[in-house]
């Protein structure tokens, strides 16, 4: 415990030492004792009268006097200390920590404030002073964590509030006490080695956090291990640097195949690691054992064995085991296997499993039996990565591999496939082509073959089913369809009799050499002229040969002697090897069709010729040269006399439609005029439309017909606002124009009529509700025809409504209503 012998307080723990005492600042001596001597000691230093020694008294500086006559010089003003107050005190509160006076209280009273974060700033009221006796208190514990220095100003003023000293600056600093552990950011932290990794190896680094002051012990750090888990090899396989929080290995013999993870408890405790004074923390540290290729892979077996069929691929002959300790599915554990030996050709490959790790030895080309029995194969194994340094080899990555092949029927195969020939076109049937035998790759049994016809698209040909002999059973011929480039391919089969039986296919092909057997075709077959000559009139014509180079062009072009009007006519002129000029040798030839017979001969040997017939249409030409639509139907066959009955014909044809459209519409005139039932003038509905009768019999009598009528002056109707109408008024507005209605309707347009007039009178604006005083068409005044309303409608009396029935069934209610018959 340290404690200043000319202040008046206990100052900190702590273990220098000398130590500064933040009150007197002079170094004083630390005195170590026990728990009770240092109880009895503060007992004592309390009860001394050191301790109640009157607090440090900070005065304000003296103002510097001047007068008219002489300056005087003034001792220097002493620099007032910092005020240090410990954080954390238990109080009591408030605890005075300095008193502030004037030299000028003796003449006038003063007054004392302080100003300041802490005071009149937030947080408010941490200090306070008296203002009378100028004695300054702290009010609640200090945090240094949270604040660690707080600057007020003192000021001093008479009883009017003026100022009669000049401010001072106050800087109070909180001493930091060991309130705060150590904090590690992680509880769990993580790190790995390589295994057989060397003492002073660095593993990972641990790092706390101390909120006290770390320029002091209670901020400063320290670190240990307090365990290990587990003790393998050692109890102590890891240090850790007290002051770094560096984690090393310490020891030798790192084996991840024994202990892959090892668990540490860090401690970290302040006070530099002091466990007497000190606070601590912990934290756990697991160390991951990384792996490296210590541990070679080692073969179960010294010798696999295994089968294969001949001439199968992509099949697993055999599978090799492996051990290795290092870490599964790693490149220190990953298996790549070699063939060393045994398989010069590449027959076999060994593909490593990814989940055993085990190698498929596989076939990648196929065996032959009858060339190799069996296989001696030498296989070495190894990791994707290389061995760490240091590690040999183990003799057991080398194995021999025996792989026995197993003979199976193999088809026969035809030596030369496809197998190609060449014969003149033309051959007949029952030749005898060529031998196409098959051969049996499986020496060692006594198999024998036979023969068949697979595909034969023509059908011309036959084979010996016990020698494969190919004879024709049609003449072979190249211009057949079945034939491409020259070439007919046909298709055999060759089976044994093993067991199970085995088949193989050969194709033949035979190249088919041209003769010329085929004469050549004139074309075009049709064509047309004009009839007169004329020096650039002509037909061009060629000829089409099926056969091929030599026996075909040049072509020779003639006409017959035979009739002898064609040569007479008609000319060829040569135009090179393959085309002539078919035209008119005389001046004017009649429009028609003709056929025209022309011989063409081509240049195979010996040369073949055909007579072909053109057909050649000779017409009347326009000055173009082209024939004109009147020559072209002439020169199909038709004459003058046909043309003229053709276009008389068409007159007719026209003048019909002509009368029948006349026709047509004068019955639609006629059916417009028609009279609908009766005469214009008795037409009823033309009258209700004239007059607008709309009156109901006797229920009119009481009416006044007056309403009716227009007014003579419209001034008392004009003047009134707007807005304000009576419905029984005319309106103003101008009225909406209606449809005008022909005098004599069609009957058909009876309903088209109505429905006008009500679309009409539902779109009028002028037209008054339907539950108001209508207003009916105005007939001037003076008028010398009364109102119709005014007509008495008589139920007495006999009439005759018997005529009703004679105006058609349209009127048949009314007649049955009025009529004369029987009551019911």
């Amino acid at each position: 415990m340290s404690v200043c012998l000319r202040a008046c307080r206990i100052l900190d723990f702590s273990p220098l030492k000398l130590y500064l005492c933040p009150l007197c600042r002079v170094f004083q001596i630390r005195v170590e004792q026990g728990k009770e001597g240092e109880r009895k000691e503060e007992e004592e230093v309390k009860a001394s009268p050191e301790f109640q020694a009157p607090p440090t008294v900070i005065m304000f500086p003296r103002q510097r006097e001047m007068s008219s006559k002489v300056l005087r010089r003034q001792k220097r003003d002493w620099v007032i200390p910092p005020i240090n107050v410990p954080e954390n005190s238990r109080g009591p509160f408030p605890q005075m920590l300095v008193s502030i006076r004037s030299d000028q209280d003796r003449n006038i009273s003063i007054r004392y404030s302080i100003t300041g974060v802490g005071a009149d700033q937030p947080p408010n009221e941490v200090f306070s002073i008296d203002p009378v006796a100028g004695k300054m208190f702290v009010t609640k514990p200090l945090d240094r964590e949270r604040r660690s220095s707080y600057h007020l100003r003192a000021h001093a003023v008479n009883m009017n509030g003026e100022r009669v000293e000049s401010p001072i600056d106050l800087y109070i600093y909180v001493i930091d006490m060991n309130d705060n552990r150590p904090e590690f950011k992680n509880q769990v932290y993580n790190g790995s080695v390589d295994e057989g990794s060397k003492p002073g190896t660095f593993v990972m680094h641990l790092a706390a956090f101390d909120n006290d002051d770390n320029t002091t012990a209670n901020g400063m750090v320290r670190y240990r291990i307090l365990s290990q888990t587990p003790h393998s090899p050692i109890p102590n396989m890891f240090t850790i640097n007290s002051e770094t929080g560096d984690i090393v290995t310490v020891a030798a013999g790192l084996d991840r195949e024994k202990v892959s993870q090892y668990s540490i408890i860090v401690q970290a405790t302040d006070m530099e690691g002091n466990l007497n004074f000190g606070l601590s923390n912990t934290a756990t540290a697991i160390i991951s054992v990384t792996d490296i290729n210590d541990n070679p892979p080692e073969l179960t077996s010294r010798t696999f064995s295994g089968e294969v069929p001949e001439n199968r691929v992509n099949v697993v002959v055999a599978n090799l085991t492996v051990i290795d300790r290092d870490q599964p599915h790693s490149p220190n554990w990953n298996a790549v296997y070699r063939i060393i030996s045994g398989d010069p050709i590449g027959h076999f490959t060994i593909i490593t499993d990814q989940h055993t790790n085990d190698g498929m030895v596989t076939v990648v080309k196929p065996v032959d039996f009858e060339q190799n029995r069996a296989f001696m194969l030498t296989v070495v194994v190894n990791n994707q990565a290389p061995l760490a340094s240091g590690i040999q080899s183990s003799l057991q990555s080398t194995s021999g591999v025996t792989i026995s092949v197993v003979d199976i029927n193999e088809p026969p195969y035809f030596p030369t496939n496809p197998k190609s020939i060449r014969f003149e076109e033309g051959v007949p049937a029952g030749t005898s082509l060529t031998t196409f035998s098959a051969s049996d790759p499986d020496r060692f049994m006594q198999q024998s073959i036979r023969y068949s016809k697979l595909a034969d698209p023509a059908d011309w040909l036959s084979i010996n089913n016990t020698n494969g002999q190919i004879i024709t059973t049609a003449t072979l011929d190249r211009e057949s369809i079945y034939v491409k480039n020259n070439i007919y391919e046909a298709t055999f089969l060759a089976v044994d009799n093993g067991s199970p039986m085995a088949s193989g296919t050969g194709t033949l092909q035979i190249y088919l050499i041209d003769v010329n057997d085929n004469a050549p075709s004139l074309l075009p077959r049709e064509s047309q002229i004009c009839e007169r000559i004329n020096r650039n009139a002509g037909i061009n014509i060629t000829a089409a040969d099926t056969d091929t180079d030599p026996n075909v062009g040049p072509f020779v072009f003639e006409l017959p002697t035979f009739p002898a009007s064609i040569r007479r006519n008609w000319t060829v002129s040569r135009l090179n090897g393959d085309y002539a000029r078919l035209s008119l040798r005389t001046q004017y030839l009649e429009p028609g069709v003709y056929e025209v017979p022309v011989i063409v001969t081509d240049s195979g040997n010996p040369p073949l010729s055909n007579r072909s017939i053109i057909k050649v249409k000779v017409c009347p030409c326009d000055e173009n040269g082209d024939c004109t639509l009147v020559g072209a139907v002439a020169a199909a066959g038709l004459g003058t006399g046909a043309i003229i009955a053709i276009l008389i014909c068409i007159i007719i044809l026209l003048s019909m439609v002509l009368v029948f459209v006349l026709w047509m519409k004068r019955r639609e005139k006629e059916r417009q005029t028609k009279q609908l039932l009766i005469d214009p003038e008795d037409d009823v509905r033309d009258n209700i439309l004239k007059y607008d009768e709309e009156g109901g019999g006797e229920e009119d009598q009481d009416y006044d017909l007056s309403q009716l009528q227009q007014p003579d002056s419209l001034e008392h109707i004009i003047s009134k606002p707007p807005g304000v109408r009576r419905v029984d008024e005319r309106p103003i507005i101008p009225e909406s124009q209606y449809p005008i209605r022909p005098v004599v309707p069609h009957p058909g347009d009876i309903g088209d009529f109505i429905n006008e007039g009500l679309r009409a009178a539902d779109n009028d604006p002028t037209a008054p509700p339907y539950d108001s005083l209508l207003v009916f068409d105005y007939e001037g005044s003076g008028s010398t025809v009364g109102s119709v309303s005014s007509l008495n409608s008589s139920s007495t009396g006999d009439q005759d409504y018997d005529y009703l029935n004679d105006w058609g069934p349209r009127f048949k209610k009314l007649a049955d209503m009025y009529g004369g018959g029987d009551d019911e």
